[in-house]
């Protein structure tokens, strides 16, 4: 049973709705716990064991994952290195699925996408296809050496990503205790329909410049009051450059009926510039 983080009340005009707030997701990563390798002791990233309370060498430290409560299975480097995914720099597409499909609770992280090299026609190509057909496309992407399972959609002229949550990960709604008043509750019209009215009278345009983090808020006003007194700290930054990748080019037509023809298209390399 998962448990409630957060309890309160949903509010609009003059009703109060109490409600708990529960994790919708769950995180299956691997947990790597740094572990004595003579005593199997745990090993605080301080490199202090935390038995003992002594430092050790960091030659002494290795990696283990908790297979039942204080017992580990040790996992090497090389055991790890060779489990990471092949980091690909591609979005691979594998399916397209009508964008009402997949359940909110499923949504991890939302990112921009945008044409790089000449890329713009195919773009525009997909997100069009995309618009017209009413579907996303489901994608994997090495992220940070994590796999992800993600789709992707179209924003007006833009395309978007977002990542999204294995189904491992996620709870299903049998995990919550959601008894009869809630599943059996017999709502009558008049309060419905005064419910809707409330609604209505309370609805209006979605205007994002109209909310605003009051706490960042502060805080930067509090920067900007100690910066016009002199209280700044000169940080040097080091400048750190990125290779970039050259992109393949072949017409865009052909690759279409080779597609459709299920072969795949002769990769034309170009060293990147």
């Amino acid at each position: 049973m998962a448990r409630a983080i957060w309890k309160g009340a949903i509010s609009f005009g003059l009703v109060h709705i109490p409600v708990a707030l529960n994790t919708a997701v769950r995180t299956e990563r691997v947990d790597f716990d740094w572990l004595d390798k003579r005593s199997m002791e745990p090993v605080g990233y301080k490199r202090v064991n935390k038995v003992t309370g002594k430092e050790i060498d960091k030659d002494n430290i290795v990696k283990g994952v908790e297979f039942e409560k204080g017992r580990y299975v040790v996992i090497s480097e090389e055991e790890i290195r060779k489990a990471r995914p092949e980091t690909t720099q591609t979005i691979d597409i594998f399916s397209f699925v009508e964008a009402g499909d997949i359940p909110l609770q499923h949504f991890d992280t939302p990112y921009y996408l945008t044409p790089d090299r000449r890329g713009g026609k195919v773009y525009a190509l997909l997100r069009e296809t995309l618009e017209k057909t009413g579907k996303v496309a489901l994608a994997t992407v090495v992220l940070h050496t994590r796999q992800h399972l993600a789709l992707l959609r179209p924003l007006d002229h833009a395309l978007v990503m977002i990542t999204l949550r294995w189904p491992e990960e996620v709870r299903g709604l049998e995990t919550l205790e959601l008894d009869a008043s809630v599943t059996d509750s017999k709502v009558e019209k008049r309060e419905l329909e005064m419910a809707k009215r409330l609604v209505e009278d309370m609805s209006g345009p979605w205007k994002p410049e109209d909310y605003h983090d009051a706490f960042r808020q502060t805080i930067m006003d509090l920067v900007e009051e100690k910066a016009s007194k002199g209280k700044i700290e000169a940080v040097e930054k080091g400048d750190t450059g990125a290779a970039e990748k050259g992109a393949d080019i072949l017409d865009l037509t052909e690759l279409l009926k080779r597609s459709l023809g299920g072969k795949k298209p002769v990769k034309k390399t170009r060293k990147a510039s």
